[in-house]
């Protein structure tokens, strides 16, 4: 039976009848499995002349000359060059190699290591396997693609083409494991919460909605995991934690992601100062085991986490970039009159029918947090922008909040939390009078959380940590997308194999 391979490229043909060829002369194509002793990276550090090492890869390049060829493996954390001459591995083997072998196969070796006259250390190949046909031709021009959808629908190949994503995500993948490590070694228990709740809450913020088929319900993808973790203080944790995707179905811009990893914590008996110190300790740790350094390189900007921290008010940072005292403005209408007034554009379409507190939250994203570059705590936030955080004891109007800036990018969102069940109950209440007004990102009332609350909360400081926000923090990406592994993409209109073929011809 013949398939139709019209749609097929040269390149695509050729390697599908190498498959054939391969199959034909009894070579297990797509073997089941391969005995390694090193990976590439670990290998590169064996001394000379050791021998009986197995290594297994990528092929990303294959130079031949006559009877000795020379070809580089690597897998996600390395590259090896390996050495193969016909005199060693037989003619036969040699000719297996030369007919049927292509740039984008797998590919195991057994040999002894040595090290070229160039200073390479390489593996002497005395036996190969065939591990994997690639039947398609890898992108050459990869960083030169204009395609960015296809980095991001195709990860695999941005994987496989570029040594900055895969260090990006080495980053990533480090950083939470040290995470983790430095809160389970602070007595914090990890936990997993229902990430799909019937009410929408812990978060301003809009979400997705989905049909639960045998309960005949809708229910939400969580906005956060913040009203679950709190319940789980009221049955006796005392710190607990954990990283929960969460989902808002919010606009799309370079810093904002519909599906994105938080990573909270709450504290039973602590405030929000306590949280200040602790996260001090946890950046200078987690940062010094990751990186090695608490010093990060932005451009030609330095940001020292082992130094000293700046704070901040609301009010203070407002009043000091735009010239308004946000105190003296106390309803959304005068608020919004004084920013007209300082022809303050906020990029907003209907800003009118904000609140008083997303108003603020606004012209400080505007004029004041572009500015920020240290680690610096923002603090007392308006109480109309925390709906679950406490009132601060001396001025209520104010809670006892803090959010840590670098650079112009919240990193930490943090609370003294709210634990009385009868403001609770007033404030949800507020928000759900704002929600049927017309503000989508206002919170609905959660009546099953605050019951929860009557049975009795100690006091509580939580805190919240956007990973990706974070990484690309750290890693200096331009866009948040580069910082998730599989972001989401519009249904696909272009492969890397069109735009493959596209510069096949062209450069024919």
């Amino acid at each position: 039976m013949h398939h139709d391979l019209s749609h097929l490229s040269e390149q695509e043909i050729v390697r599908r009848e190498k498959l054939q060829k391969l199959k034909d002369a009894g070579i297990q194509a797509y073997p089941e499995r391969f005995e390694m002793t090193h990976e590439l990276k670990d290998a590169r550090e064996l001394p000379d002349a050791t021998p009986g090492v197995s290594v297994a890869g990528r092929i990303t390049s294959i130079r031949r000359m006559g009877k000795l060829a020379f070809i580089n493996l690597q897998d996600l954390q390395g590259k090896l060059q390996l050495c193969m001459k016909i005199d060693d591995i037989g003619a036969e083997k040699y000719q297996h190699f030369v007919d049927f072998i292509d740039i984008g196969d797998f590919f195991g070796a057994g040999g002894h290591m040595f090290t070229t006259k160039m200073g390479e250390k390489t593996l002497q190949v005395k036996e190969f396997s065939f591990l994997g046909k690639c039947l398609r031709p890898l992108p050459e021009k990869f960083h030169g693609l204009s395609d960015v959808e296809i980095k991001y629908r195709q990860r695999y190949l941005d994987l496989i083409t570029s040594e900055d994503t895969r260090t990006r995500f080495l980053i990533r993948s480090k950083m939470v494991r040290e995470m983790r490590n430095f809160l389970e070694s602070e007595n914090f228990i990890e936990v997993e919460t229902a990430s799909l709740q019937p009410n929408p809450s812990g978060a301003l913020a809009k979400p997705f909605k989905t049909h639960h088929n045998s309960l005949g319900i809708d229910l939400f993808l969580r906005i956060a995991p913040e009203t679950y973790l709190k319940r789980l203080i009221v049955g006796g944790f005392h710190h607990v934690f954990e990283f929960a995707r969460c989902y808002r179905n919010e606009g799309m811009s370079p810093n904002h992601l519909q599906e994105f990893t938080m990573v909270e914590g709450y504290s039973a008996y602590w405030n929000y100062e306590d949280n200040m110190k602790f996260f001090k300790r946890l950046f200078k740790t987690v940062f010094e085991k990751t990186l090695g350094t608490t010093k990060i390189k932005l451009g030609d900007t330095e940001i020292d986490f082992g130094g000293s921290w700046n704070t901040v008010t609301f009010r203070e940072i407002i009043l000091q970039d735009s010239g308004i005292d946000i105190e003296k403005h106390k309803t959304a209408p005068e608020l919004f009159a004084a920013i007209k007034d300082k022809r303050i554009d906020l990029e907003e379409e209907h800003p009118e029918k904000l609140g008083r507190g997303n108003l603020i939250d606004i012209l400080y994203k505007k004029v004041s947090r572009p500015k920020i570059i240290g680690p610096t705590f923002l603090t007392a936030h308006p109480i109309d922008l925390s709906p679950l955080a406490r009132a601060n004891d001396s001025r209520p109007e104010l809670t006892d909040r803090f959010q840590l800036v670098v650079n112009g990018v919240e990193i930490v969102n943090a609370y003294s939390e709210l634990v009385d069940p009868i403001e609770q109950m007033k404030r949800l209440e507020d928000q759900a009078a704002l929600n049927a007004a017309g503000d989508q990102d206002a919170m609905v009332k959660d009546e099953d959380y605050v019951l929860s609350m009557e049975y009795g909360m100690p006091p509580i400081s939580g805190w919240g940590i956007g990973i990706e926000r974070l990484i690309q923090f750290v890693t200096n990406s331009d866009n948040i997308k580069d910082c998730v592994l599989f972001p989401v993409t519009r249904k696909a209109t272009t492969y890397a194999h069109d735009i493959v073929e596209t510069e096949n011809k062209e450069s024919k």
